[in-house]
Order: structure tokens, then sequence, then C-alpha cells
């Protein structure tokens, strides 16, 4: 567990917006250093400039997460100017629906590139320099906190490739967890499990990257891509909950060492019933039990196509 911030170092990914802008914030006002990332490079620079006028320390780069190369240049660049961060946040997320036989390989590639790999390569460049970090300073603390998804607990369709994304992430953080805990007591690690948050993740297709090898833009949506793009913006968009509280469950969940973080509790009753699921062997229930006019709809919506 981590009690004490101030100056300390967080490294956050997808800082420009949603999440970790929020934490961000945060981390500013507890006194911490920022190691911010983000893909668009207008978004980090503001949100660089804001955190540093609330008295910050600030390291900015702009990268893509699913760049293997790209992370590990972050990690050497924090190690230059901070030194071991104590907290990394590895929260750069985009998400992409659809049946799942009609996305595309190149949907494939973005959306496990990004929200897979992208927490994988953070995890995978930053945990050894915080273990070293630990091997020097008995009284130095760490944590990593992982961005999945509700949808890495449950099963909605028409978002086969983003929950497939999310379940990853939840296993590689429960893996992390269990595996930090075998070699130290000093880092620990959580993952966040959000519901429908307004963040911009809804339009996480602006930053889809260009003439890469594997993925472009030029596909026209499919009819479904289509329609849980729509539904995607009206869930979001009418989010109770805030990032802003999100990242306040964030950050008092690292203070207390909790490892699963959620925006919506409630919804935990869903997850029960797919675990009985799967404990009773019977076939998935449907999703749409407590709103089955929502389901009737999606239906209607994708046999009309």
């Amino acid at each position: 567990m981590i009690t004490e911030l101030n100056h300390k170092t967080a490294v956050l990914t997808g800082a420009g917006s949603g999440f970790g802008l929020e934490m961000a914030r945060i981390g500013a006002r507890l006194g911490m250093n920022l190691v911010l990332a983000d893909v668009q490079q207008d978004a980090l620079e503001a949100a660089a400039q804001e955190v540093r006028a609330l008295g910050a320390q600030v390291l900015a780069q702009q990268l893509d997460v699913s760049q293997a190369d790209q992370v590990e240049a972050l990690g050497q660049a924090t190690l230059a100017r901070f030194g071991a961060p104590h907290l990394v946040f590895n929260n750069a997320g985009v998400a992409s629906g659809g049946l799942i036989w009609e996305n595309s390989a190149a949907d494939w590639a973005w959306v496990l590139g990004v929200n897979l790999m992208g927490v994988a390569h953070g995890v995978r460049v930053f945990t050894p320099m915080m273990l070293a970090a630990a091997k020097a300073d008995a009284t130095y603390r760490g944590h990593i906190v992982n961005t999945a998804s509700m949808a890495g607990l449950l099963n909605a369709p028409n978002m086969g490739v983003y929950n497939v994304s999310k379940h990853a992430v939840v296993s590689l953080s429960e893996t992390l967890y269990q595996d930090l805990s075998l070699v130290t007591d000093q880092i620990s690690a959580s993952v966040l499990c959000p519901y429908f948050v307004p963040t911009g993740i809804s339009q996480s297709q602006r930053n889809r990257p260009i003439n890469q090898p594997g993925i472009s833009t030029a596909d026209k949506p499919t009819p479904s891509q289509l329609i849980s793009q729509a539904m995607s913006d009206k869930a979001v968009g009418s989010g109770k909950v805030s990032a802003a509280e999100v990242a306040e469950k964030v950050f008092a969940a690292v203070q207390t060492g909790q490892f699963y973080i959620y925006s919506h509790p409630q919804m935990l009753a869903a997850v029960q019933v797919r675990l009985e699921d799967v404990m009773q062997g019977r076939n998935p229930s449907d999703p749409f039990a407590h709103k089955p006019e929502l389901g009737a709809s999606l239906k209607a919506a994708l046999r009309a196509g």
C-alpha cells in the first residue's frame, strides 16, 4: 500500500482525456511528478499544461502504446528524469463493436494492440524497474493499475473484440497481482473495471492509425458496427458516474491495497449470473433480462439489416 504520494512519480497512459486526465489532476494536487503519455498530441499538450499549472513536474511523451519500442522509450525517459515510478496507470484504451465475425483483421489488430498489448508493454517495461527500486530501498512502495472494463467480466453481445481485449486485461492483472505477491511485499496491482462512464472512449475511432501495416481506416463500418457505435454513444453519454469520481476511487484503492475497482458495483449482480452459468454448466443467460426492451430493439435492428 502507498499512503504518502507527495514527490512520488506516476506514469499515466491515455493521459490526454477521460480517466487518465482525471488521475493526472489528482496526482498533481497530491504533489506527484507526472509522466503523461497519449497518442493524441494536442490533448497531451493541454493536459501537461494544466497539471504543470497545478505545480506538478511533468514529462509528456506522445506515443502509441501498442508499439513496444515506444513504450520502452517512455520507460527510459521516465527513469532518466524521475527514477523508477511509484504508480503506473496502464490506462489507454479504444472501443470497437459489431458482430464478432464482422470484425476485420484490422479491427482485431487495433483493439488488441492498444487495449491488451498496451497494458502488457506497460507491465513489461515498468515492473522490472519498480522491482529494482524495491530491492534497493526497503521503504519503496509501488502499485500498478490496469484499466479493464466491466466488459472484462461480462460478455455483452455486439461488442466481441472489445470484450475479448478486456477479459484479457483482467486475466493479465490477476496474474500480475499473484506474481508480484510471490516476489515482493513492496509492490502490488489493481484492475479498474468501469461500466459506462463519459470518457470519450466511444469516439476512439478518431485515433485509429492510418497507413500502418495491418491497420486501415478505409473499411466502411458494417451495419452492426454502426448500431454498436450508436448504442455506445448513448450509454456512455448518459453515464451518471463521472470520470473524476472513478479516478478518486482508483486513488483510494491504491492507498488501501484494493485489487478490484468498480465504478458501478451494482453491475456485479450480472457478473454473478454469468459465473453461475459457468459453475452450473448452463447456457449463457440473456444479457438483457433486466432490460428486455433494449434486447428486443437490438435484435430487431440487427435482423432488419
